[in-house]
């Protein structure tokens, strides 16, 4: 799961996010010329150092996936193709057996063996860890027995569906069928973890995450202090059996404001921007010409809702009288010049699933959301959190004021610096207000839209920070999950996504596009499904 930035709750998707105060500016010479300097791109800091199974924000992720290499990658056509894995094969959908190729090391020099996915996955998956991906193993077999539950200790820190056959082969067997478990591979928590990882009570070092030791393309050159460091420095890993990047070193420079970020883009002290202030787009339309980057994304932004910390939006009627008062189109075409499109579905136009004009209650009737919301008695005055990076400032202020104009209340906007001051805050269950989210996926499949945002299991290991319960919900989402194929298992994923069209527990406001831009240093630069870079395709010029 990944709360975006653009949060990967769209941490950061996204999982959207954070970073520290205009670093890196004006401290380099715009030169990127020379085998020594490093590809640089701009990130905003992460949440947590680099617990692979404890990152589910966009800005770690994208960290993790240059010193990590996933079991499979997806293809143009969104479709699971093996990368680490040799094989993945089932008869069933439930007992899944995994070969990984021979020719990986670690970046200690070590061989990557079965055992280390096998260990890597018992910790995440064990209470005791308070790993936030820890609901992703939990149709594993044995994965009950890791999380008896608050107040509760573990029997055991092995899952008995999940063990090594072999060097190179390990076995997982799920409670039941999910057609889904292939798809899921290519995302973070699914990361292997090297003997070096652990200490002698089987925890991961604070030491790991800040210099974590993976088996994929670059290797991270010294310890991350969070909070101090303004760069991630990193090298090419020379014993990488795939592709190679066509340079040797990679700079992550954080940055808290977008804006800045892109200025320095504009005199050449970053190479690479993932995302534009929406005030940037039309100078880099006009400016870059193919260097900047306009394509689909698979990401969605949100308003959400506090279910579990307050009662002021307990009635329904609430929360579909606010989304109704919200002019979607205005704000894509206006605030985001186009680059943005109105949400009309939980799912994403991207992925199977989808259905165009879902959202009743996303069409803007401004009429009709103030009788409504008068009905409800719904609150006079309303709280809306954001951090104001990354182009959030303008839209978040432009929701606020349809809010009052519509609604005729107050609306108080509570502005941080950094996005995980209120990720903190909802993941414990403390903040009250409405809060700007949004969802970048983990994988491509309209079953990752729903189960880690809204299901019940995602209340305390997910991200499902409405705090929202629906059993019904709960039993389509499962009968999806053991559906005899993808095809019959979308069905009830949809009638899910009916639920949450009814109850609103987040309020869908747009789809994202991806507008990236690069510098002259770099060409090749290619953005996945997952709004990651391709480093195997990115090349220096000199």
């Amino acid at each position: 799961m990944r709360v975006f930035k653009g949060a990967k709750i769209i941490a950061g998707a996204a999982l959207l996010s954070l970073g520290l105060a205009a670093c890196g500016s004006g401290t380099s010479t715009g030169d990127a010329g020379g085998a020594d300097q490093p590809v640089r791109m701009r990130i905003g800091e992460p949440q947590k150092l680099f617990y692979p199974s404890d990152t589910v924000e966009s800005e770690g992720a994208e960290v993790l996936a240059s010193i990590f290499a996933p079991l499979v990658k997806y293809d143009e056509d969104k479709k699971p193709v093996e990368f680490v894995a040799e094989s993945i094969k089932t008869n069933d959908n439930r007992v899944w057996t995994i070969k990984i190729k021979s020719k990986f090391t670690w970046h200690n020099g070590e061989k990557l063996i079965a055992q280390n996915y096998v260990d890597a996955w018992n910790y995440a998956a064990n209470q005791e860890n308070a790993q936030s991906t820890n609901y992703f193993f939990a149709r594993v077999r044995g994965y009950d027995a890791l999380n008896p539950g608050e107040g509760k200790t573990p029997s055991t820190d092995k899952m008995s569906g999940l063990r090594a056959l072999d060097e190179e082969t390990f076995q997982v067997t799920l409670k039941q069928p999910f057609s889904q478990f292939l798809t899921m591979l290519g995302y973070s928590a699914f990361y292997p973890l090297p003997k070096a990882a652990f200490d002698d009570n089987g925890k991961v070092t604070e030491a790991y995450a800040k210099k974590p030791i993976g088996q994929g393309m670059f290797q991270i050159d010294k310890p991350y202090n969070k909070g101090t460091d303004q760069t991630i420095n990193l090298t090419q890993y020379e014993g990488f059996p795939l592709d190679k990047p066509k340079f040797k070193k990679l700079q992550f420079k954080i940055y808290n404001s977008a804006e800045t970020a892109w200025n320095d883009l504009q005199a050449g002290n970053i190479d690479i921007q993932e995302q534009l202030p929406p005030s940037a787009i039309s100078a880099a339309k006009a400016e870059l010409g193919d260097r900047y980057i306009d394509q689909e994304d698979a990401s969605i932004g949100y308003l959400g809702f506090p279910l579990v910390a307050s009662d002021v939006y307990d009635d329904p009627r609430i929360r579909r009288a606010i989304s109704m008062a919200i002019d979607r189109k205005t704000i894509t075409e206006t605030v985001f010049s186009g680059t943005r499109a109105p949400a009309d579905d939980f799912i994403n136009p991207l992925l199977p699933g989808y259905r165009p004009g879902a959202c009743q209650a996303c069409v803007y009737d401004p009429e009709g959301a103030k009788k409504l919301y008068e009905e409800a008695n719904g609150p006079r005055t309303l709280q809306l959190g954001s951090n104001m990076d990354n182009g959030h400032k303008e839209w978040i202020e432009a929701v606020a004021n349809n809010l009052r104009s519509n609604l005729g209340v107050t609306v108080e906007l509570d502005q941080v610096e950094k996005f995980q001051e209120i990720l903190d805050r909802l993941e414990a269950k403390q903040y009250t207000g409405m809060f700007r989210s949004g969802w970048l996926i983990d994988y491509p499949s309209a079953e990752n839209y729903l189960t880690p945002v809204f299901s019940t299991g995602a209340i305390k290991t997910g991200a499902n920070y409405a705090g929202y319960s629906n059993t019904d919900f709960d039993r389509l989402l499962a009968k999806g999950d053991s559906a005899a194929s993808l095809e019959e298992g979308l069905k009830y994923y949809q009638q899910a996504d009916d639920l949450l069209l009814r109850d609103l527990p987040m309020i869908p406001i747009f789809y994202y596009r991806m507008n990236a831009a690069f510098s002259e240093h770099v060409r090749g630069v290619r953005i996945n499904l997952l709004n990651q870079v391709e480093w195997a395709s990115v090349e220096k010029v000199a």
